[in-house]
């Protein structure tokens, strides 16, 4: 029988139900995974990227407390994060730029 999400440390129902929408059926499914590949596919499902979220479920996966993040590890954390967010973020405009496009104001990308 599989375990929730849930039963790794630092990670509740929020997160069994992110994961579920994801993909991501199980807390062995989740460490095969790895942080990366499924915090990458929790964007991709629509989870809002959020620092705190993602190195949580690092520390998680470790085994460790969600605030044992500290000094060089979490800044070389925040690098990993701020890449997967923009290798997994919709290639949208927002606000007034995406009107703009849309009335062909700006050049299309």
């Amino acid at each position: 029988m599989s375990e929730p999400v849930s039963t790794i440390r630092n990670l509740g129902p929020a997160m069994d139900e992110a994961c579920a929408r994801a993909g991501i059926h199980s807390a062995e499914a989740l460490r095969e995974l790895g942080a990366d590949a499924a915090y990458a596919k929790l964007l991709a499902s629509g989870t809002r990227p959020h620092f705190i979220g993602y190195y949580v479920l690092v520390m998680g996966l470790q085994g460790r407390p969600w605030n044992d993040c500290q000094g060089d590890e979490k800044a070389a954390l925040r690098k990993r994060f701020d890449a997967l967010k923009s290798a997994n973020q919709p290639k949208t405009h927002a606000g007034i730029e995406k009107i703009l496009n849309e009335i062909g104001v700006v050049e299309r990308r």
